[in-house]
C-alpha cells in the first residue's frame, strides 16, 4: 500500500473529530470564534511538530522562494473562508448532511489541480469520484421526499449552496497547498510539508487573530473561557493538517481529496453514537456509495 493512503485516512479521521469538537464549541461561542480556534490553538501544535522533525532528521529549513509564499498564502485564506462557511452549514442540518454538502471538494479539487498544477487523472478515477459524490448526492436529499423540486432544492437550495462553496475554497486550499509543498527547494516530504504547514497556520492565525481583537473581541476572550475545548479543536485540526499536508506532497491532490470523503463514514459513527442523530436508509445507501468508492480508490 502507498504511504498516502493511510495517512490520508489518519487525516480524514482527524478532521472529522475536529468538525465534532467544533459544532460542540459553536453553541457555546459566534461561528467566527469557531473558525479561529481551528487555527490559533492549532498554531503551537504545528511548530512543535516542525520542529521536532528538524531536530530528528537533522535536516535545516527549506529553501524558500517567491512562488512558496504566493500559494501558501491563498491557501491560507482559502481555507479560512472554507472552514468558516463549513461552521456555519451546522445551523442549517444535522451534523451528518452538513458535512456531506462540502464532499463535492473531489470533483472541484480535480478541476484545480488539472488548471493550477496541469494535473491529469485517469477516467477510472474520474468513474470512482463520481460513486462518491452520486452517494453525497443521496445522502443530501435523504431527508426530502424524492422529487424534481426537493432535488432542485438539495442542488441550489441556500445550504447546499453554502456547502458547494465551501468545497470550491477546501478544493483550492488544497491545490495551493501542494503548490506550496512542491515549490519549496529543498528537504524532504516531511520536512516540506511541516514547514508549509506551520508558515501557512501563522499566516491564519495572525489574519483572524486581528481579525477577532477589531470585531469581536469578546467572543476571542470566550474561547480562552473554553480553552480546553479550544485546544482539543486546535490538536485535532492541526493532527489533520500534518495528515493533509503530508499526503498532498506526496500524491495529486483530486487523488487524496477523493480518498478523503471515507470522512463521512467516520461522521455518521459520530452522528448515530455522539449526538445520537439517527440515520434512514438513503443515508445509508449514500455512505456505502462512498465506502465504495473509497475501497476502489485503494485497489487502484
Amino acid at each position: 500500500m502507498e504511504l498516502w493512503i493511510p495517512i490520508t485516512i489518519f487525516a480524514a479521521f482527524c478532521q472529522n473529530v475536529r468538525s465534532a469538537l467544533q459544532k460542540h464549541l459553536k453553541g457555546q461561542i459566534s461561528t467566527t470564534a469557531a473558525t479561529f480556534v481551528r487555527f490559533g490553538y492549532g498554531m503551537p501544535f504545528a511548530v512543535l511538530y516542525l520542529m521536532v522533525l528538524l531536530v530528528l532528521t537533522g535536516e535545516a529549513f527549506p529553501a524558500l522562494s517567491a512562488r512558496f509564499f504566493v500559494a501558501v498564502t491563498l491557501g491560507s485564506v482559502s481555507q479560512i473562508a472554507a472552514t468558516f462557511l463549513l461552521v456555519h452549514l451546522f445551523s442549517y442540518r444535522n451534523f451528518s448532511v452538513g458535512t456531506a454538502y462540502s464532499k463535492t471538494e473531489p470533483i472541484q479539487a480535480a478541476v484545480l489541480g488539472l488548471v493550477l498544477l496541469g494535473e491529469s487523472i485517469s477516467a477510472q478515477m474520474v468513474a470512482l469520484i463520481g460513486v462518491g459524490v452520486a452517494g453525497v448526492i443521496m445522502i443530501s436529499v435523504a431527508r426530502t421526499t424524492l422529487s424534481f423540486k426537493s432535488l432542485g432544492s438539495a442542488v441550489f437550495g441556500r445550504a447546499a449552496l453554502i456547502g458547494l462553496a465551501s468545497a470550491a475554497l477546501f478544493g483550492g486550499s488544497a491545490a495551493f497547498y501542494r503548490m506550496a509543498s512542491l515549490s519549496l527547494e529543498s528537504g524532504g516530504f516531511l520536512i516540506r510539508a511541516a514547514f508549509a504547514l506551520a508558515v501557512a497556520t501563522i499566516l491564519q492565525t495572525v489574519l483572524m487573530g486581528s481579525w477577532m481583537i477589531l470585531k469581536e473581541p469578546a467572543e476571542l476572550k470566550k474561547t480562552a473561557h473554553h480553552w480546553k475545548a479550544s485546544v482539543s479543536v486546535g490538536l485535532a485540526g492541526v493532527m489533520g493538517s500534518i495528515g493533509w499536508f503530508t499526503a498532498m506532497t506526496l500524491q495529486q491532490v483530486a487523488y487524496v481529496r477523493a480518498l478523503a470523503q471515507i470522512e463521512l463514514v467516520f461522521t455518521f459513527a459520530v452522528s448515530f453514537f455522539i449526538f445520537r442523530e439517527a440515520l434512514n436508509r438513503y443515508e445509508l445507501i449514500g455512505c456505502l456509495l462512498i465506502i465504495a468508492a473509497a475501497i476502489g480508490i485503494v485497489l487502484s
